[in-house]
């Protein structure tokens, strides 16, 4: 599972997750994954940002995002933002291809 794999103190983009599951373009399915994702799943959620690395959620959801993230060493600054150049996770690229993601492939999120 991709999101298990973020490491403590490093943030991963929604399209990065895509991207890595088979698909650059279902940016938002992740999203979605991850929202509908049971708190029991023990997801580390907030270590996936948006686009640009700005945190997407609103409201409580975001100051919850950016609280879990420095807690982890990660420095949030004005509107949410997260330097992916210095928080970014690099994983190890795979070269297989994957089917498209569908909404019940939380396993490959």
């Amino acid at each position: 599972m991709l999101v298990r794999r973020i490491p403590r103190g490093k943030a991963a983009a929604y399209g990065q997750l895509a991207a890595l599951a088979g698909d650059a373009r279902q940016a938002r399915q992740v999203a979605w994954i991850l929202h509908a994702a049971p708190e029991s799943a023990g997801l580390p959620w907030h270590r996936v940002v948006g686009a640009g690395g700005r945190i997407s959620l609103p409201g409580r959801g975001g100051r919850e995002q950016a609280r879990r993230l420095r807690a982890e060493g990660v420095r949030v600054g004005q509107g949410g933002a997260v330097d992916l150049k210095t928080y970014g996770w690099k994983p190890r690229l795979s070269t297989g291809r994957r089917p498209p993601i569908s909404e019940n492939d939380l396993n490959r999120i």
